[in-house]
């Protein structure tokens, strides 16, 4: 699948193991231009990809296998974590929503590109107090770091 477009921000090289049977090489997250809502989420795309487009989830997913868990299960965790302090909270949840693109077969969680839909609701003092692209920096950095979760998933 090929990438949605250039990428908002400089995209980041992330180091993976490349999936069974191939050696680590790196890959590219990127992501599009963030919108906002009128009720105030923040709503962008991200991606992972390679000379020849999207990275598949299971290229990601660690040299063993894929974990029973879904990707997102794998990378949501990662990417809230790495976003701890900026997210709103309501309820004593982190207001945070991720969504794959679908897989061809749903019984196949892992088989899919890696292209996340993300929507955020800021920490309204980080929202007012932090420039735009600081968090969509943010976002991208932590999208990296939930790619490295999948490689390392158990």
């Amino acid at each position: 699948m090929r990438v949605p477009g250039p990428s908002f921000l400089r995209p980041a090289t992330v180091r993976v193991h490349g999936g069974a049977g191939r050696p680590g090489r790196d890959v590219e997250v990127g992501m599009a231009r963030p919108s906002t809502t009128d009720d105030g989420w923040w709503l962008g795309h991200v991606w992972a990809s390679d000379a020849d487009g999207l990275v598949d989830m299971i290229d990601l997913a660690p040299v063993a296998g894929p974990p029973p868990a879904p990707p997102q299960a794998v990378i949501g965790p990662a990417f809230a974590g790495a976003l701890a302090g900026l997210i709103a909270e309501e309820g004593g949840r982190q207001l945070v929503r991720l969504k794959l693109h679908p897989a061809p077969d749903q019984a196949r969680t892992w088989e899919r590109p890696c292209l996340v839909q993300v929507a955020i609701r800021w920490d309204p003092v980080r929202a007012a107090t932090m420039p735009a692209q600081e968090l969509a920096a943010a976002v991208l950095e932590a999208f990296g770091r939930a790619v490295l979760a999948a490689d390392r998933a158990a």
